[in-house]
């Protein structure tokens, strides 16, 4: 059961560096793509694993293949959402008064 959470959360983590270097906002933490993927991927295969019915075991790769989906689908959601509040200005530092 460990290593089974273990995987979906290598594979969100994995997701999530690929996105975050794919998709890049400016001014957008790469740490908050990988966690968003990470959490995504748990949570989709949690979400197979009890409409599957199978038990959380180590290295299911089904289960690895829905934490894969679900992490890229988790991370251009908050790609897409997050896109609408970044500026996409140059950004000017400001200068002494």
């Amino acid at each position: 059961m460990i290593l089974g959470l273990v995987g979906w959360i290598v594979v969100g983590i994995i997701i999530g560096f690929i996105a975050s270097k794919i998709v890049n906002l400016r001014g957008d933490d790469p740490r908050l793509s990988i966690s968003v993927a990470a959490v995504g991927a748990i949570a989709a295969a949690a979400l197979y694993s009890i409409i599957a019915g199978a038990s959380v075991t180590a290295w299911n790769p089904w289960s690895i293949l829905f934490a894969a989906i679900g992490g890229v689908v988790c991370v251009v959601t908050w790609h897409a959402v997050r896109s609408r509040y970044i500026s996409r200005e140059r950004y000017v530092p400001r200068r002494s008064y």
